[in-house]
């Protein structure tokens, strides 16, 4: 038995982490551009990331240390993706932390979101140790420095309490709003604990949160070069339970995803998208996902426009095994389609404008042919995406 509390601090919550954000001149205004995250304790670590090829070089410097190592140092930038950057780019890295000048730093590691192709500005990013309150626990510093199109800060923490009065804390920062499809992880996003926890429960258990959250949303079918979900652990309670830890880490990935969703770049709309009655798992996970990519279904959502026409459509082009005579099409528990109904008479399209005027709602798919379901979330697509990242580097 265990019992879950809310908390403030976000990755700062758990016992003997620190952050900071400061701005070097690379982003405008007052919010912050590069941003650390630190533990007194040596952490274990464990990451999920992108699934593209062309992996960022803070993925492959993160890939370069030995298997199992730990670490106590994760430093952040925004603006520069330091993507399709080739072996220069990890070099820069390597630079950068050799003038971190912190003997208690060790194996550090770097993630960066932003614009594509060009190398960091090392002397400016540097810059930021000087500006830097290494003790400091300035949560929403960091919140809004790891930030690029995002409109609001995303980050989360939770007490955890076991019925024999021992307790863990674990906290998790996001950033995210655009070129967001699950492919293994999406975005940046870390997270902190105090729990005691195995490192190969920490393998296990990442693995499992990203698959059931950042993996089942997609705003516009992009999977970015710099897609990172890490955990940092440094176990510094000494408390653990297994299902305490599932449940919390799941809370939290699930809770910023959708976040991410209600973010996403001009959107207006948060829509489940479920497929049931699948011959297999694959075919309902490949239907949905498909469904939650579709830029037709996806302007339709924006438009308020109930043409189910689009839902069937988007699953036979799936590739899936499918039935137009067996399946079925909901929004909420209002029927749109089946073999007997396949036109909206007035009435039952009036209640089905009022559901897709709803802020969010969910789309529900019978395939009538087997067991299988899988669940996955999108947005609409608006006038707004196209203007923000028309304009991404202007």
């Amino acid at each position: 038995m265990f019992s879950i509390f809310p908390i403030k601090g976000n990755v700062t919550a758990p016992n003997g982490f620190y952050c900071d954000g400061v701005n070097v001149g690379m982003r405008k205004g007052n919010d912050g551009d590069v941003a650390f995250i630190r533990s007194d304790a040596l952490c274990d670590i464990s990451a999920v990331f992108t699934t593209n090829r062309f992996c960022a070089a803070p993925i492959v410097h993160f890939k370069n240390y030995p298997t199992g190592f730990q670490t106590n140092f994760l430093l952040i930038n925004a603006k520069n993706a330091n993507a399709m950057t080739g072996s220069k780019g990890v070099e820069d890295i390597n630079t950068i932390f050799s003038k971190l000048n912190r003997t208690e730093v060790v194996n550090p590691v770097m993630s960066s979101t932003g614009v594509i192709g060009y190398r960091l500005n090392i002397d400016k990013i540097v810059s930021a140790f000087e500006m830097f309150d290494f003790d400091a626990k300035n949560h929403e510093k960091l919140a809004r420095a790891i930030m690029t199109t995002d409109s609001f800060e995303k980050q989360l923490a939770f007490d955890v309490v076991m019925h024999d009065g021992s307790s863990f804390k674990i906290g998790a920062v996001c950033k995210g709003a655009g070129m967001i499809n699950p492919a293994m992880a999406t975005m940046l996003c870390f997270v902190t604990t105090d729990a005691a926890i195995p490192k190969s429960d920490m393998d296990e258990l990442l693995h499992e949160a990203a698959g059931q959250s950042f993996n089942r949303i997609s705003v516009d079918g992009d999977t970015s070069t710099n897609d990172t979900l890490m955990l940092m652990a440094n176990k510094t309670s000494g408390a653990y339970n297994k299902e305490a830890f599932r449940e919390a880490l799941n809370t939290i990935t699930f809770n910023l995803a959708m976040m991410i969703l209600k973010d996403g770049e001009g959107a207006t709309k948060l829509v489940s998208f479920e497929v049931k009655g699948a011959k297999s798992l694959e075919d309902a996970q490949k239907a949905s996902m498909a469904l939650s990519n579709s830029l037709l279904v996806k302007t339709a959502l924006f438009g308020e426009d109930p043409n189910w026409g689009r839902i069937a459509s988007t699953i036979g082009a799936s590739g899936i095994e499918c039935d137009e005579e067996l399946l079925t099409i909901h929004y909420d528990d209002l029927l749109i389609y089946s073999h007997e109904f396949r036109e909206l008479d007035k009435e039952r399209e009036e209640k089905a404008y009022a559901i897709m005027k709803q802020e969010s709602f969910k789309v529900v798919c019978d395939l009538g042919l087997g067991e299988y379901s899988y669940k996955s979330y999108g947005c609409d697509l608006s006038y707004d995406y196209v203007k923000i990242n028309a304009e991404y580097r202007t």
